[in-house]
């Protein structure tokens, strides 16, 4: 089956293009492709469906002025950002997908996917806002409907064998994936965090699941036999610091960027798309093999589960294990569940005596100067 490319597509950057035609052929090639929004989408129901899994989280402001035509400014940059592209067919993943997945993580994500199902098909996850006695059964009655709209919606069939084996598959991937990221315990980390992070995000664009483990694996290998060949692409002086908060992707440069060019190195990622997305495995032997999936999902220690006692406990972990000088927290601007949980955080690093700094920031670079100096003075007092 032939497929259109958007009306716009020679207006397009060159990268722009590729990905287009990258995602074209994989559905001309008989793939489903579902886009997601966050680390709490169920991703082996996904894989045992038969779909490809894609992030279409925003990370510029290019769409922004656009989505506000139909959302308030005072609302987070990356739902702006990504209900941006949508509407203007400037994201190949989103104009390609079968299906939208979304969830009930914040309201402004919620009712955004109310608009975005004008525009594509979206199916949207209630997700539990606590961790109660309940939360398990009422999580995995959910996936259980999930999956039933799946095999209705789709015409397909997932069965439990297919979910065992994409958990292993998953596991696999999420081991490689912490594998990489713990090679930054080292003094110093044998790699930018920057690069590091680049490499964790972009490896979500390959649609083979077997392709993006080996070459996580074959990084880390490269990684290990440079520094153990004497290569410092760091310098030992650079003081150590952990990044939290909110997904980062758009304000990359401008904070994760900034902190190493002023004497900084990121060693640790907590947030989305670092160790809090893949730390946590599913039990491959349960009898139970969707409670086994569910509960892996609600270990994730995000500030959307109240109380959110696991991200404190992780935070506590990493700045041992990953032998933290400073932690900056980065909270996208409307953000609420992360801005009213810097408080906790900024009292549990003071208990531990770990220096910490929280940011509120969105995608414009207005205030890029501002972010150098407050960064650059943090680092300089570590």
């Amino acid at each position: 089956m032939a497929y259109e490319l958007p009306a716009r597509f020679a207006e397009y950057n060159e990268a722009r293009q590729r990905g287009f035609l990258t995602v074209k052929k994989v559905k001309e090639d008989g793939g489903r492709v579902a886009g997601i929004f966050c680390t709490f989408t169920p991703l082996e129901i996904l894989d045992a469906a038969g779909f490809l899994s894609v992030s279409l989280c925003g990370m510029s402001g290019e769409t922004i002025p656009a989505a506000e035509a139909h959302l308030p400014r005072n609302l987070c940059p990356l739902i702006k950002s990504s209900y941006g592209f949508a509407l203007t067919d400037k994201c190949p993943y989103t104009y390609f997908s079968d299906l939208i997945v979304g969830e009930t993580t914040c309201d402004g994500k919620k009712k955004m996917y109310e608009l975005l199902g004008r525009l594509k098909p979206v199916y949207t996850l209630h997700l539990p806002q606590g961790l109660d006695g309940c939360a398990l059964e009422s999580w995995t009655a959910e996936l259980r409907r999930f999956i039933a709209f799946l095999e209705e919606r789709f015409g397909v069939s997932v069965t439990d064998k297919a979910l065992r084996e994409a958990a292993r598959a998953r596991n696999q991937e999420r081991r490689a994936r912490m594998a990489l990221m713990e090679t930054m315990r080292a003094a110093p980390p044998p790699a930018s965090g920057l690069s590091l992070y680049r490499t964790l995000e972009g490896s979500g664009f390959l649609f083979d699941q077997d392709q993006r483990t080996a070459g996580l694996d074959r990084l880390r290998e490269e990684l290990l036999a440079a520094y153990a060949a004497g290569e410092r692409p760091v310098s030992a002086a650079s003081r150590r610091i952990l990044v939290t908060g909110c997904p980062i992707g758009g304000v990359l440069e401008k904070t994760v960027g900034v902190i190493e060019a002023s004497g900084g190195a990121v060693v640790c990622f907590e947030n989305c798309s670092g160790i809090k997305a893949a730390c946590q495995m599913v039990d491959e032997q349960a009898e139970d093999i969707l409670s086994a999936i569910a509960a892996r999902y609600l270990e994730i220690g995000c500030a959307v589960l109240s109380p959110n006692r696991r991200r404190r406990e992780h935070l506590k972990r990493l700045i041992e294990e990953f032998h933290v000088d400073g932690v900056v927290e980065v909270d996208l601007q409307s953000c609420t569940t992360y801005g009213v949980e810097t408080y906790e955080i900024q009292a549990l690093l003071r208990e531990l005596g770990v220096p910490y700094m929280a940011l509120e920031t969105d995608y414009a670079q207005g205030d890029r100067g501002q972010l150098s100096t407050r960064l650059g003075a943090f680092i300089e007092r570590l």
